[in-house]
């Protein structure tokens, strides 16, 4: 073989022109580009629980209550407690930076939330249907509001309600079918929040959390603040260890999950 062969078999192939006038740059529709950054922050029901759930806890929740229907897949709800979203917040709450918890660049240094760049909600509008009621503390009644694409669909509805958010996701990655296709079985999706709801009911113990399956009365997760006499005062705020003599106060939801028998064994 001489070297002029070689050096040609190892050129590559010229493409046609019409090929090479095909691939030019064009900006994406934001249809396209918005599914596709939305699957880099939610993969699976529980990114979207543990983005929903950390937004519960930054308000204030004492209580967390998810509710599952085919391991999330189908639909997720998460109600809480907290001090409600402002009705005005409504019409911009599911657009992309839009956030409550800092206002200037300098605010990222103080920070004492989980997450602050609003892109969660907006996110999980682009490959599911998303639906929010909540009501702030001396209201008359509670909003309800849905949302596509980023965007609120109509007017923000007066209804009953009572103090909190209620976020119920429907139809995860129905226009995504790529990311449908890659789940796991229903089993295991929910296994999957169980695991993300158990690790942030043992990092909150005077948080109530449960987890409930669709069509099914109890709660197949439930823990709840030990009695006063029982725990100690530090919170995750408050990384106070407990006095001598006092249980640690994660204990108790790793007792509620894991059984007595474990929770025995960690005991100092």
């Amino acid at each position: 073989i001489s070297f002029k062969q070689t050096e040609s078999a190892e050129q590559p192939q010229a493409q046609p022109a019409a090929q090479s006038a095909q691939r030019r740059i064009r900006k994406l529709d934001p249809v396209v580009y918005n599914r596709i950054a939305a699957g880099e922050i939610i993969h699976r029901p529980a990114n979207a629980l543990k983005e929903l759930m950390e937004n519960s806890l930054d308000a204030g929740s004492t209580s967390i209550s998810v509710l599952l229907q085919d391991g999330g897949t189908k639909a997720l709800q998460i109600t809480d407690n907290g001090h409600g979203i402002h009705p005005d917040d409504l019409k911009i709450i599911c657009e992309r930076f839009t956030t409550s918890k800092l206002a200037a660049y300098d605010d990222l240094f103080t920070l004492t939330t989980f997450g602050f760049r609003g892109e969660a909600l907006a996110s999980i509008t682009h490959i599911a249907r998303l639906s929010i009621t909540t009501m702030t503390p001396g209201s008359q009644c509670a909003y309800r509001a849905m949302y596509r694409d980023g965007k609120l669909v109509g007017d923000p509805k007066p209804c009953a309600g009572v103090q909190g958010t209620q976020i119920l996701v429907e139809d995860l990655f129905y226009n995504v079918l790529a990311r449908r296709r890659a789940l796991k079985s229903p089993a295991e999706e929910f296994a999957r929040c169980w695991d993300v709801l158990s690790r942030y009911a043992i990092h909150y113990p005077k948080v109530t959390f449960s987890l409930r399956k669709q069509g099914e009365m109890a709660p197949v997760m439930l823990t709840h603040p030990a009695p006063a006499s029982t725990t100690a005062a530090p919170s995750p705020a408050d990384p106070t260890p407990p006095a001598e003599g006092e249980e640690h106060p994660c204990l108790n939801p790793i007792r509620l999950i894991y059984g007595e028998a474990l929770a025995r064994e960690l005991r100092p």
